[in-house]
């Protein structure tokens, strides 16, 4: 299936926890256009969330617009303004939710993908690499760790940008760094 968008910036940062990967798709989204929409896929569920979401919005800074959708991202972009592009914190997140909510990830996916796809602006995604540590213990564990595998696997496809962040630093894994 062509992309609608091929053009278009479509990119996804992947890291691991406190790696940099979200101040890093935050630039890079800035390089692209003035105007930004953070999409926050986390639910404020306890004061220690709450703190990590208040310190993500004053790390930002101003310029951004904050919409948060923890379950249908694709359909809260469809008002985006004119000139606006978004980034996406985090698909880890919003995985999290969808197997919380015992949605079909398959479909979810592909809703979310087709959504981002139909998008006429610059989008960023940002999630984790959770594979490449110990096996979970538990069945939950693994079967999270395996969907997030698979839905990385399917973001990296459809983007035309793909960036892993280590330690703050920047790999680049599939096209090139504005």
């Amino acid at each position: 299936m062509e992309k609608k968008h091929a053009n278009r910036p479509f990119a996804l940062v992947l890291g691991g926890s406190r790696s940099g990967k979200s101040t890093f798709a935050e630039n890079l989204l800035a390089q692209f256009c003035e105007r930004r929409v953070y999409l926050a896929t986390a639910e404020a569920r306890d004061a220690e969330m709450v703190n990590r979401i208040e310190i993500h919005r004053k790390q930002r800074g101003e310029g951004w617009r904050t919409v948060e959708e923890p379950l249908d991202p694709a359909a809260a972009l469809s008002n985006l303004q004119d000139g606006e592009g978004v980034l996406i914190d985090c698909l880890t997140l919003w995985l999290s939710n969808q197997m919380e909510d015992e949605r079909d990830l398959g479909l979810q996916t592909d809703l979310l993908l087709a959504g981002l796809d139909r998008l006429d602006c610059p989008v960023v995604m940002v999630s984790n690499e959770i594979g490449m540590g110990l096996v979970p213990e538990t069945r939950l564990g693994r079967s999270f760790r395996d969907a997030q595998g698979l839905l990385n696997q399917r973001a990296a496809t459809a983007a035309n940008l793909v960036v892993f962040v280590a330690a703050g630093l920047p790999i680049v894994l599939k096209g090139q760094l504005p």
